[in-house]
């Protein structure tokens, strides 16, 4: 079983149904799934940029990426419809749990000045969002290899009702969240 799992039903979760003080064990918050994202904006021009992204992406979460196509035509970014954009990863169970460990303890305070990630980045309904600026601080990146540096959209999707029992699952779980 995983470390963060294994945390999470031994710490984490009677922790949390202590302090919100639930009626049943289905109404403790977990996590379902960690969608990584990944725009690619010079696609538009280069294909090979997209297969970078792609390759990057299957070694940061050990999983195939969907590639993601535009929804609408915008002549100013030179964009058509159905063009491919970026590239994307859901993460569900054992794979989630370990991408969340390897994120909270080896990835994020590698990060140059690092002083813990936003509070409020929450949106309301059990959804927190960390924007990344390279994905060259994930350990399976080769940094010789990489040909641009590229951001990516990480979000964490949970069953909390609410933003103080997200924040309250994430700490649980070892979230670094700024002071």
């Amino acid at each position: 079983m995983n470390r963060l799992l294994e945390k999470y039903k031994t710490e984490v979760a009677p922790a949390l149904n202590k302090q919100f003080k639930y009626k049943s064990v289905m109404q403790t918050p977990k996590l379902v799934k960690v969608v990584i994202n990944m725009g690619v904006g010079d696609a538009t021009g280069n294909a090979k940029f997209l297969e970078d992204a792609v390759k990057e992406l299957t070694q940061i979460s050990g999983q195939k990426p969907l590639i993601t196509k535009a929804k609408k035509s915008i002549a100013t970014f030179k964009l058509r419809q159905g063009m491919e954009i970026g590239a994307k990863v859901t993460l569900r169970g054992e794979r989630m749990y370990e991408f969340l460990d390897k994120l909270f303890n080896i990835t994020l305070p590698r990060v140059r000045d690092f002083r813990g990630v936003s509070k409020t980045a929450f949106d309301g309904r059990g959804g927190y969002t960390l924007g990344i600026k390279e994905q060259i601080i994930f350990p399976e990146i080769n940094y010789e290899q990489v040909n641009r540096v590229r951001g990516m959209d990480i979000c964490i999707v949970s069953t909390a009702n609410n933003d103080e029992q997200a924040k309250a699952l994430l700490e649980g779980l070892g979230m670094p969240f700024a002071k």
